[in-house]
């Protein structure tokens, strides 16, 4: 997962349209469809206008299905499991690969208790040892990760996310707050925003992190901000680089126009985009348009900014 992205399903709840269901699970409607008819794995619930959805009980069971699929197993396999099976093979398959296994479990505990003075002192202890920068890399994402797991199987509740999620957001916070104003010589200048009905900020925030650690400059505008209010930021003043990325489903949104939108109002930026909503797409990269594709090669691109100009219109 790129983390940029940050897409923590363990935030959704509500009903969902097929179009939601594959953004997020990566199962085609057709073989959703398909799954549905020949094994009866889902029964999406119908609107009184006939309209297919599903509920957050449906989107569970289909990230699990979507896993054990990616790991080989048959549809026609899963189709005889039952939820109880099916959970435990993904648990399986999720099983702590990580050097910082056992911090990530104690991360874990200390989430499901919710301790706030716990996960405080291990997150410290983390980032005392290793910095912030390795800390988030190699022990807070990949226990992301296993937070999105426990919840496909249903051990946590939303509420154990955002409770984690917010502490690391401090951290955070702290961090940038004692890097304003200490942009190097020859720093580039760097707008970050989430679009309207886009709220995982977390991803966008260890961004500002990153390229502050770096010595650039970062206008950091926050989650759902509406083009009109990005433009007025910028009537006077060009970044040198425009950040945003997508990973809510919105059917409703046009990506291309989007993207077409921000690369005609600043053209003299290099407009980089992430997250899966963009990586998802087809998209006609313009000429000043970057799609990154992982954390690698974001951060790549940061370190490498200063000995060479970006080219335009990459994938990287």
């Amino acid at each position: 997962m790129f983390i940029l992205d940050n897409k923590s399903v363990t935030s959704t709840l509500g009903t969902f349209t097929i179009k939601d269901i594959e953004a997020v699970t990566g199962i085609k409607g057709p073989t959703l469809r398909m799954w549905e008819q020949r094994y009866g794995i889902i029964n999406p619930k119908r609107s009184e206008t006939n309209i297919r959805y599903y509920d957050d009980s449906d989107l569970k069971q289909l990230l699990n299905i979507s896993v054990l699929n990616n790991h080989g197993f048959k549809i026609s396999e899963i189709a005889k499991m039952s939820e109880e099976e099916i959970a435990e093979n993904v648990i399986r398959l999720s099983s702590f690969s990580s050097e910082h296994s056992n911090q990530i479990k104690a991360l874990i505990s200390a989430m499901l208790g919710f301790n706030e003075a716990e996960f405080h002192k291990l997150l410290s202890a983390a980032i005392m040892q290793h910095g912030l920068e390795y800390t988030l890399l190699k022990i807070v994402f990949p226990f992301l990760n296993e937070v999105g797991i426990l919840w496909q199987v249903g051990s946590i509740q939303p509420s154990h996310e955002h409770f984690v999620t917010n502490l690391v957001k401090q951290k955070l916070f702290v961090a940038i707050d004692g890097m304003i104003g200490r942009s190097a010589a020859g720093s580039k200048r760097f707008l970050l925003f989430l679009p309207e009905n886009e709220k995982h900020s977390l991803g966008l925030l260890f961004a500002n992190y990153l390229i502050r650690s770096r010595g650039h400059e970062v206008v950091y505008l926050g989650q759902e901000v509406p083009l009109k209010d990005l433009k007025f930021a910028f009537s006077e003043h060009q970044p040198d680089f425009i950040l945003t990325l997508m990973t809510s489903s919105q059917p409703d949104l046009n990506k291309q126009d989007f993207v077409d939108f921000l690369s005609r109002n600043w053209p003299s930026s290099q407009i980089l985009l992430t997250g899966s909503q963009f990586l998802m797409c087809d998209l006609e990269l313009r000429k000043n348009i970057t799609l990154i594709k992982n954390l690698d090669a974001f951060i790549s691109l940061l370190d490498n900014i200063r000995e060479a100009p970006l080219r335009a219109g990459l994938r990287i």
